[in-house]
């Protein structure tokens, strides 16, 4: 019987294909096993960010205390909230505009106001007033938190800032970013703030600008004695509260509610609690590389201040779990100038959630009325009645008012970085450079390997692998499968493969109609499949953003960390197996960032780098764009897109060859928020 050529060729295809499939099936079976467990990778991550955490200072006395703070007011103000900004924007005087009374009861009036940020982006206040006032009377700024689309119009906020108008306190309480009528605009998502640091400003800048407007707007009001100014909020507004009166001296009382805690009273609760961490604002890059939020309540001595916090809070900043940390170690800094008295603390047991409610409220009336040295307000005035709703309260924002988003693509837009040097010499002199530039920029620090874990190992059926859990000297860790084909010499190239989705996931990619893994398997490559850390089975349970965010909070990158691992666990398989070069290929925006950073730390690492649904450049962050949460909070690493590109990177790698196929086009954005957050 003759067998045609076609049949031939048929009958090798089909025999090759099964083959594939069978080395495709057992790799999967392979990278399928577990290695370490998240609750694991949690907990170093808890330990790692303890060690981190900044001790209370211990002054002298007050004078030694006095010119600490002030030390402290500069750097952060300075160094970190307005890391990257325009001077002529963080001066600029109060721009409000007075568009007119709402109807309002007997004893005060209110009015809407809207004001400027920054160039381009509005935002809108309510204010109260006392009904014809004799002489100066203090103000308070009440600040909102994520109190979703009500904005301004909820009725705790309402019924505080008619009373305190009533008791003859002004009362000016903004909109925050994200809601009220920002709510729909997706672009105003607080998340969207890394995009800001990404391009070379601080995300908590734009916040601290819109707050600190309204204690500029009080300040310079001839009817408001500037001595006599306070600031309250509840939740994000209780945060927003302890920043402005512990970095802006202007703030006399101050009534925090349910708004922060010490870094130390919350790590033992990520990922579990990731609410009490916040938007990355509320951990904002380098906010707490020597200094915490324990640091800020002592910064308020020996001024007024009541921190209020809910014995049974449903969200975060419970009364039992706050107290030690911002009240019981903060009492002695008040003691150093007599006025142990000047900070107090309430615990709510009623409604005991997560509240700015009556109990609350009249705490505040109390603490203000005494500390302005008005009568002492000792109940609520009933106000119900007079409660305005949201399309009453409505102010309205300029059209083409600017969004975080819209103003980090600006920024961004503006970025002009020097042009790579075309000379052989002047470009090597360039890259060293770019390159002493890059690892500050990613705080880079390396690491070494403590301990390489075996786990487990298979040698069947033509493929052998082995399995490793990498301690690393800074105590946080990876894992890592090496697979080859029993056949392959022992000095065979090895490939490093990362995937964003973890080395299960990596299995289980097709490149090209074929499997990723098993083909690079079958074309006699080593492969080592890494789970870095913040991917796969090396990241806490997928809730990446608490740690991440307080990673970058205590003066850290975690790309930088990505980094280190890469570099370290590259050199130590070199060292293990000798292979005659080495390569990575990565899968995913993350791993894809991560690798060419490595590469450029340490241009004769790898022979080359491949890239698969990767980016054309870091633009596609702003553009797409990414989300910080949940998407890729690695990447959004300060200063980032200002210094650097993808194709800058490239260059700083070489001799190291880069390739990239299937990259990413654009998608669409995050979808509208449909209901409030916290």
């Amino acid at each position: 019987m003759k067998v045609s050529r076609l049949g031939i060729i048929l009958v090798l295809l089909s025999g090759s294909l099964a083959y594939a499939q069978n080395t495709s099936g057992r790799v999967q079976a392979i990278l399928d096993h577990s290695l370490q467990s998240r609750e694991i990778v949690a907990f170093q991550l808890e330990e790692y960010l303890l060690r981190r955490t900044a001790p209370l200072p211990v002054p002298a006395g007050a004078s030694q205390w006095q010119a600490q703070a002030e030390k402290i007011r500069r750097h952060l103000l300075d160094d970190v909230v307005f890391h990257g900004w325009p001077r002529a924007w963080v001066d600029a005087p109060p721009r409000f505009e007075d568009l007119g009374p709402i109807d309002s009861g007997k004893g005060y009036c209110r009015r809407k106001l809207r004001y400027e940020i920054v160039p381009g982006f509005y935002s809108t206040a309510i204010l109260y007033e006392p009904k014809n006032p004799e002489g100066r009377r203090p103000a308070v700024l009440v600040l909102m938190g994520h109190h979703g689309a009500v904005g301004t119009a909820m009725e705790f906020a309402q019924k505080l800032c008619i009373n305190l108008a009533l008791r003859g306190i002004v009362a000016l309480n903004p909109e925050w970013l994200g809601c009220g009528e920002f709510f729909q605009q997706e672009e105003n998502e607080h998340w969207f703030g890394a995009h800001l640091d990404l391009v070379g400003t601080s995300g908590l800048g734009l916040f601290y600008l819109a707050m600190r407007r309204g204690l500029d707007y009080l300040a310079a009001d001839s009817h408001v004695d500037p001595k006599r100014l306070g600031v309250t909020g509840m939740s994000g507004g209780g945060w927003q509260t302890i920043v402005l009166s512990a970095l802006d001296e202007r703030v006399y009382a101050s009534i925090p509610v349910a708004g922060y805690n010490a870094l130390p009273g919350r790590i033992g609760r990520m990922p579990l609690d990731a609410m009490e961490v916040g938007d990355t604002e509320q951990a904002p890059t380098d906010f707490l590389a020597g200094q915490d939020y324990s640091t800020l309540t002592a910064m308020r001595a020996p001024r007024p201040t009541l921190l209020m916090n809910n014995a049974e809070d449903g969200c975060c900043f419970r009364a039992p779990l706050v107290k030690p940390y911002i009240f019981d170690a903060i009492k002695p800094f008040f003691a150093l100038y007599g006025k142990a008295d000047s900070l107090q603390f309430h615990e709510n047991t009623d409604p005991s959630d997560h509240n700015y409610e009556l109990d609350n409220r009249e705490q505040a009336y109390r603490f203000f009325t005494r500390a302005f040295g008005l009568p002492v307000a000792e109940h609520e005035i009933p106000v119900g009645d007079e409660l305005k709703s949201y399309d009453e309260l409505a102010v309205d924002v300029p059209e083409g008012n600017l969004t975080i988003l819209g103003l980090a693509r600006k920024l961004a837009a503006g970025i002009a970085r020097p042009p790579i040097p075309t000379g052989a010499a002047a470009r090597a002199d360039w890259a060293r450079a770019e390159r002493e530039k890059l690892k500050t920029v990613v705080r880079y620090d390396p690491v070494e390997v403590r301990e390489a874990w075996l786990e487990g190992n298979t040698n069947n059926k033509g493929i052998e692998s082995l399995w490793y859990r990498f301690e690393l000297s800074d105590g946080l860790s990876a894992t890592g499968i090496w697979i080859k084909a029993i056949a392959t010499p022992a000095n065979a190239p090895l490939t490093v493969v990362l995937d964003d989705e973890g080395k299960k996931a990596a299995g289980k990619k097709v490149w090209d109609r074929m499997s990723w893994v098993a083909n690079l398997v079958d074309r006699e490559q080593q492969v080592l499949v890494l789970d870095l850390l913040f991917t796969g089975e090396a990241a806490p349970d997928q809730v990446l953003f608490p740690f991440t965010e307080g990673l970058a909070a205590t003066g850290k990158r975690p790309l930088g960390i990505e980094a280190a691992q890469l570099a370290t666990l590259t050199r130590w398989a070199g060292e293990r197996w000798k292979p005659r070069q080495i390569r990575l290929e990565t899968a995913g925006l993350r791993n894809q960032v991560a690798g060419l950073v490595t590469a450029a730390l340490y241009p004769h690492l790898f022979s080359n780098v491949v890239t698969h649904a990767g980016m054309e450049n870091l633009r596609y962050l702003l553009d797409a764009p990414v989300t910080y949460h949940p998407q890729a909070p690695d990447l959004f690493c300060r200063d980032l897109y200002r210094d650097f590109d993808l194709d800058r990177l490239v260059v700083i790698a070489e001799p190291t060859r880069v390739d990239a196929f299937e990259n990413l086009k654009l998608a669409p954005g995050p979808k509208p928020k449909t209901e409030a957050g916290r």
